[in-house]
């Protein structure tokens, strides 16, 4: 995976808000142990715009998409807890190998985010927006790919990502749950390389500070509309 510490593509700003298309690789903020190299969103957003910024959610290092930052505090901290009441409607787009169901389905598989701590409820709503055949890959008993709409209503860790893995519909790249060989084998064989194909593409709210409903959206994933081209413009 390559990512260079170039400006972020802003997707929206006022002087309250602003979202960015996260790259893959990126972290959200600096990491509890940071290492030489890594690429923090905050860090660079921050000395893009001259402004400090303040975290409202977080994306997964490999997932891409909007991703959106309070430049006020109270602001950060409204949509932060709208957030927590599920009053922010997050749409992600995931390639995954196999074959979806054809009818939308709802996955409530509770999530253990670490083995000594409690499981807890989480919901997520899928639909299949397309399907295609991928080249023969030895060992594989599927040559299917599928392009899935998700809807997370609660968000717990890796939610997405587990609850397509559950429904036996790994994303594409996903090493960590997919499996590092199967990762590799994809990625060569679909030009895709280390990506996981998982792109936060759009966040609906009641902003916080003007009362108007809000929609942000990222702009469609190249790696997507190489694999899944007429199925793009879903929207």
């Amino acid at each position: 995976m390559t990512s260079t510490n170039k400006p972020l593509d802003i997707l929206y700003r006022d002087e309250w808000l602003v979202a960015v298309d996260k790259p893959a690789g990126h972290l959200v903020h600096p990491a509890d142990e940071p290492k030489d190299g890594d690429l923090v969103t905050m860090k660079i957003l921050r000395d893009q715009i001259g402004q400090r910024v303040y975290n409202i959610h977080r994306l997964d290092r490999p997932t891409t998409g909007v991703l959106l930052f309070g430049i006020d505090r109270n602001a950060a901290r409204a949509l932060h807890r709208a957030l927590e009441r599920h009053e922010v409607a997050k749409t992600y787009l995931a390639i995954c190998e196999g074959l979806a169901a054809a009818d939308p389905w709802e996955c409530y598989e509770p999530i253990q985010k670490e083995d000594h701590q409690p499981q807890r409820d989480a919901h997520t709503s899928f639909r299949r927006l397309a399907i295609s055949q991928i080249p023969h890959i030895a060992g594989t008993e599927t040559s299917n790919l599928s392009l899935i709409e998700a809807r997370p209503h609660t968000g717990r860790y890796h939610q997405i990502r587990r609850h397509l893995l559950h429904h036996k519909l790994p994303i594409v790249g996903d090493f960590r749950y997919a499996g590092i060989e199967r990762s590799h084998q994809l990625g060569e064989r679909l030009g895709t390389g280390s990506r996981m194909l998982l792109q936060s593409k759009s966040l609906s709210f009641t902003h916080p500070v003007t009362g108007k409903s809000t929609y942000i959206s990222a702009p469609p994933d190249p790696f997507f509309v190489q694999l899944f081209a007429q199925a793009m413009d879903y929207e």
